[in-house]
């Protein structure tokens, strides 16, 4: 199956999928509003901001796995993000990231290696996936890789659509 394939539900309850993207870049990001990595989503939102128009979407996927530090209903999460970091990326309904419940997106990203050559459950809040223009996994970085890091970025600038014109 597809990354693009897997059913998704937004943050207001509406059924989608991350095919509403293709064609775009995607960083894909497990979010808590009560951790102590919350303050990425500045960054998340300035990448968002800067990078939109060349082709690339951050997608947030709230979870509450990781010491229940996402415990808020979808509007409480929506109204946090949007007030207190300006969020304006698109925001998926609270999944399960490991364990039984583990929603079959991230069935699949787990098994994408991080810059380590490791791969397997997610250790906490905040780790990202980059998916390319053709829906394929690209890199994962860990929770305590800054958004706006220089090997984030310079992976996002390597899989932009606009990028990708160029080298063909």
């Amino acid at each position: 199956m597809s990354l693009y394939d897997i059913p998704l539900t937004t943050l207001d309850g509406r059924p989608t999928t991350l095919g509403e993207h293709a064609g775009r870049a995607l960083l894909l990001v497990n979010v808590a509003s009560r951790c102590g990595l919350t303050p990425q989503y500045e960054g998340l939102e300035r990448l968002q901001q800067e990078y939109a128009e060349r082709g690339l979407t951050v997608i947030g996927l709230p979870c509450n796995q990781f010491g229940r530090q996402e415990p808020g209903t979808a509007e409480e999460i929506q109204t946090f993000c949007s007030t207190t970091y300006g969020v304006s990326f698109p925001m998926m309904d609270k999944v399960e990231v490991n364990g039984e419940g583990q929603h079959p997106l991230f069935t699949e990203l787990t098994r994408v290696q991080d810059a380590e050559g490791v791969a397997g459950e997610v250790g906490w809040n905040f780790e990202k996936w980059l998916i390319g223009p053709a829906g394929e996994p690209v890199a994962r970085f860990r929770s305590r890789t800054e958004p706006e890091s220089d090997e984030v970025v310079a992976a996002i600038e390597a899989v932009l659509p606009a990028a990708q014109e160029q080298t063909d």
